[in-house]
């Protein structure tokens, strides 16, 4: 009896020093890499991950080229979009910080005549900072929350202002192979035309099926409300994607908005862990 509790209190020193020991990870004390988690990214549905990026790692996620179409009630705004990338860093355990920024964005604005107007140049950055609350490491469930701030910096675009919001992703596991994400947002954002903001809220819900051991196929409902113009804009989306090494995926897919005014877009992207 005495050899057994002897054994039982050394276990319970270990486990307690090998919890303290992966709590103690910074992104000066990285993790090592056959200790970190599966990898999540923010991409390609419009859901963000709740998980945050295993600490003092980089993760490299990004629209390799985006090509996306709003018509008007005056014509219509297409967009080609080049390595909009997110650049994230686990700080700890359960905090990441983001820069968000686009390498290369060409406008084209047409008329109802047909006259076009053309603008093109860096995008905006978008700091974010994304702090898991529940889930990151175990368990069915996570939940965390990503606050942003975005800033005009854009060439782009004819009208650069600031803008901001709070988004709270979460994510369940339904057995091995489907998973089921939501998404609140509420944002403040820049009017279409003229200068000025307006209020918004997002909702997504999104369900994930592992085809395969690489393959991943994702179908996304979400809406938005802009509160001072009581308008809904509702979307549907679908992408894939694959597992091309351990550390690096590739995806690929659409966002179509359902009414006529509602953008739809076309995407490619791919992601890196470093």
């Amino acid at each position: 009896m005495r050899n057994y509790f002897i054994c039982a209190v050394f276990c319970l020193f270990g486990l307690n020093a090998l919890g303290q020991n992966k709590y103690s990870y910074s992104v000066f004390k990285p993790v090592p890499r056959d200790s970190l988690r599966e990898m999540e990214t923010d991409r390609p549905d419009v859901s963000e991950s709740p998980k945050t990026v295993d600490a003092g790692h980089f993760q490299i996620e990004t629209d390799l080229f985006r090509f996306q179409r709003q018509k008007k009630e005056q014509g219509r705004t297409d967009e080609y979009l080049f390595n909009q990338m997110n650049i994230k860093l686990g700080l700890t355990r359960s905090t990441a910080i983001q820069l968000n920024f686009g390498s290369y964005a060409v406008n084209k604005d047409f008329d109802n005549e047909g006259q076009v107007q053309r603008s093109s140049g860096f995008g905006d950055l978008t700091l974010r900072v994304k702090q898991n609350l529940l889930g990151n490491d175990r368990g069915m469930f996570a939940v965390a929350v990503l606050p942003y701030l975005k800033f005009p910096t854009s060439r782009a675009e004819v009208q650069r202002e600031y803008e901001g919001g709070i988004i709270i992703p979460l994510s369940f596991k339904v057995g091995d192979e489907w998973k089921l994400g939501m998404q609140v947002e509420a944002d403040r954002l820049k009017d279409d035309e003229g200068r000025g903001h307006h209020n918004e809220l997002l909702q997504t819900l999104t369900l994930s099926h592992s085809l395969n051991k690489k393959l991943e196929a994702i179908l996304e409902t979400y809406y938005t409300y802009e509160i001072k113009a009581a308008h809904f804009e509702n979307f549907l989306n679908a992408s894939l994607q694959v597992e091309l090494a351990r550390d690096i995926l590739l995806d690929g897919g659409l966002n179509y908005g359902l009414q006529h005014e509602a953008r739809k877009s076309y995407f490619v992207g791919l992601s890196i862990r470093l």
